[in-house]
């Protein structure tokens, strides 16, 4: 999957199996460029309200294109579970996940754990496309089972989009991209952030069952379309490898450098 760092629209869709979580049918919509000028409407001359940057971000075609007060909270999209698993509350009403239509075909008991602990997945502060990767996210705070004993392998796209770059089809072979990884499997999560500000810097990031199935998706179409608009669109866009690691007798996970070979399973 190309994993372009994007703006989404979002529309909201019955959950499956009656399902609680929110499920959405994700619009990407171009990201602003650092430096380009906003048209506001003349008619409205009040300040806007202060909003709790924690708080669950309004998707729409202003209030994350044209940012005046910062945005905490960013919720990941998590892929929908196969559907021989019943459907279970979101663990986190406060701060849901999005998750998508497409499911994953299959899952593997310690995966299901991660997946289930990542609807608490966020960023730190508004820092996240400058930090560490193990300083830009709560690890800490996400906890698995003591007896699960797994390793994830995880994926960073730091990027800056080009000036002008026309992100139409670039955005729609990314949206084809992400249905082709969760329907061929092996991808639980997604999250993306959104440009700073200043510097025009953003950062997404994927985790995986498993680098065999990152490879795979590396060879099919759709990602390979999105690939090759991405290479005209940026400015900067860096990949880096991680190793996200559970131990057997401890609740919490810990981020790794890739230092090569396999990965999960």
């Amino acid at each position: 999957m190309s994993t372009t760092t994007s703006i989404f629209t979002l529309q909201q869709s019955p959950a499956p199996d009656n399902s609680s979580q929110q499920v959405f049918t994700v619009a990407l919509k171009p990201a602003p460029v650092p430096g380009h000028t906003h048209v506001h409407s003349a008619t409205n001359d009040t300040e806007p309200a202060a909003r709790d940057p924690h708080s669950f971000p309004t998707f729409d075609s202003t209030t994350l294109t044209d940012l005046t007060q910062p945005i905490l909270y960013l919720p990941p999209l998590l892929s929908s579970l196969p559907e021989r698993f019943p459907p279970a509350p979101a663990p986190n009403a406060e701060y849901p996940p999005l998750v998508t239509e497409t499911r994953l075909p299959d899952i593997d008991p310690a995966s299901l754990s991660l997946h289930k602990a990542l609807h608490h997945f966020k960023p730190l502060n508004g820092d996240y496309a400058a930090l560490p990767y193990e300083e830009a996210f709560n690890w800490a705070e996400l906890e698995l089972p003591e007896d699960d004993e797994r390793e994830w392998y995880c994926v960073v796209f730091r990027s800056k989009r080009k000036a002008g770059s026309d992100s139409g089809p670039l955005y729609e072979a990314d949206r084809k991209a992400h249905d082709e990884a969760v329907r061929n499997g092996g991808l639980i999560m997604y999250w993306y952030g959104i440009p700073d500000q200043k510097t025009g810097m953003n950062l997404a990031t994927c985790i995986w069952q498993s680098r065999k199935h990152a490879s795979a998706a590396n060879s099919r179409p759709h990602h390979a379309e999105a690939m090759k608009l991405a290479a005209s669109s940026y400015e900067v866009y860096d990949l880096e490898r991680h190793v996200l690691r559970k131990a057997p007798g401890e609740q919490c996970v810990l981020i790794e450098p890739y230092r090569g070979g396999d990965v999960g399973w």
